[in-house]
């Protein structure tokens, strides 16, 4: 089943850990995690989602009737290039979301779905029936704006709108794949506790902060899987109920995935 029809006035947001794009085919503890997840919020109207791998100088947002399925990676297995994610897209949700924006945000249709997004989603609704729209990451902006697009994306969690943000809360990939396997590094272990401190005292400032630290620059190679969850805090209020559906390491990975609400 995609949801136990939990009911609620208001959705949920929430940022998950994706990690390797091999979960979108193991069978293992985060891939079992992901599909529980869809018993961790009311069955949604539409997804926004936005990934770490759609990181662009500007901000867009697809208007696809079917978002094409992105394989966005080299390297793996056949059997991840022959997934293929075929929900619908939802051009009128792609319409209100750049109004909402005041005309910052770009409609295209050049993009779709990719791995962060399908990756989580084949695992909590298999079914493919419900709409998602993917909007882009600004690389050229400063944290804070991140959690203010949140900010003003907020209403969508009373239209029934799931505002989703896949990436990991440590991804260094520069120096991570060097550390001895089975040992997570402490850089992953530190930031990781920074972040669950700032999330549960819903301090969005201080995570868009963290960006910033040194304790992130020794996390991130980049900070692209980092700012999907600005934009969950960004849209949560103070009093959402926090949680943490998913937790633990995929070597230095964290997988810890955060709901508000």
């Amino acid at each position: 089943m995609t949801s136990p029809g939990l009911v609620s006035g208001r959705m949920p947001t929430l940022f998950v850990g994706h990690g390797t794009p091999m979960n979108a085919i193991l069978d293992n503890e985060w891939t079992r995690a992901f599909k529980n997840l869809a018993n961790e919020v009311p069955r949604p109207k539409a997804i926004l989602s936005i990934s770490g791998h759609f990181y662009t100088p500007g901000i867009y947002v697809t208007d696809n009737e079917s978002p094409p399925t992105i394989h966005d990676f080299g390297g793996f297995p056949q059997a991840l290039f022959d997934i293929e994610y075929r929900c619908p897209g939802s051009p009128d949700l792609a319409k209100r979301i750049s109004g909402m924006l005041e005309g910052h945000a770009q409609l295209t249709d050049k993009w779709g779905l990719d791995h962060g997004t399908w990756s989580v989603l084949l695992h909590m609704f298999p079914e493919a029936d419900i709409p998602v729209v993917q909007m882009s990451i600004d690389a050229r902006v400063d944290p804070q704006i991140h959690v203010a697009i949140g900010q003003a994306l907020a209403p969508l969690r009373d239209e029934g709108v799931l505002i989703l943000g896949t990436g990991n809360i440590t991804h260094n990939m520069r120096v991570g794949f060097w550390q001895q396997e089975g040992a997570v590094p402490e850089w992953s272990t530190t930031f990781d506790k920074l972040v669950a401190d700032a999330t549960q005292e819903h301090d969005a400032a201080e995570l868009a902060r963290l960006a910033q630290s040194e304790a992130g620059e020794a996390a991130h190679s980049g900070f692209d899987h980092y700012y999907p969850l600005l934009y969950v805090a960004g849209a949560a209020n103070d009093d959402d109920a926090v949680s943490y559906p998913i937790t633990g390491f995929d070597r230095f990975f964290s997988m810890r995935a955060v709901k508000f609400g």
